[in-house]
């Protein structure tokens, strides 16, 4: 009887071996078919002029707080780490560059359009003091982009600061 049931046992444990080779081999080719299908990594050409920081001369230390926290994903200077060229990894960075880009471009600042200027220094005020930006996720891996309390507060009186300045230029009586 003993010998029957270890016989058994040993038909089972060869059975879950064999369907966890399949598994795993399964998985490999899986993974390695998905590196195949890459998406674009380019950054569009920088345009003169039309950066944010072109003509909007903001203290060193928003600069930096800019260029660190907000650029990669907001600005044609995106920096794509190695984790970018793996596969699923490489979409979800993608698809969150294309995301940022279309919401927030530092890159093609509206400086001749001061009414949709003044509603991203809004968007980008609310965005920070909300604490969604920069977006957790990115956090996860860019821990350099954390911004402190000080650092929000400085980013966001900055924004602010150019929403006054628009106001007085008149922006307000200007279509978008």
């Amino acid at each position: 009887m003993r010998a029957a049931n270890s016989r058994d046992e040993g038909r089972v444990t060869n059975e879950l071996k064999r369907r966890a080779k399949w598994f795993l081999g399964g998985s490999f080719l899986a993974v390695g078919l998905m590196q195949l299908f890459q998406p674009n990594r380019t950054n569009p050409p920088i345009v003169p002029g039309h950066d944010l920081l072109s003509s909007n001369s903001p203290p060193t230390e928003v600069v930096s707080l800019l260029r660190t926290a907000c650029y990669d994903c907001h600005s044609h200077e995106t920096r794509w780490p190695w984790y970018t060229r793996v596969s699923p990894m490489s979409w979800w960075t993608a698809k969150h560059v294309a995301d940022g880009r279309q919401e927030l471009n530092f890159s093609e600042w509206p400086h001749d359009r001061p009414k949709r200027a003044r509603s991203l220094w809004r968007n980008i005020t609310v965005e920070v003091e909300g604490g969604s930006m920069p977006l957790p996720s990115y956090l996860w891996i860019h821990t350099e982009s954390r911004l402190t309390e000080p650092q929000r507060q400085l980013l966001i009186d900055w924004a602010e600061k150019q929403i006054e300045l628009l106001k007085e230029d008149g922006a307000e009586s200007q279509s978008p």
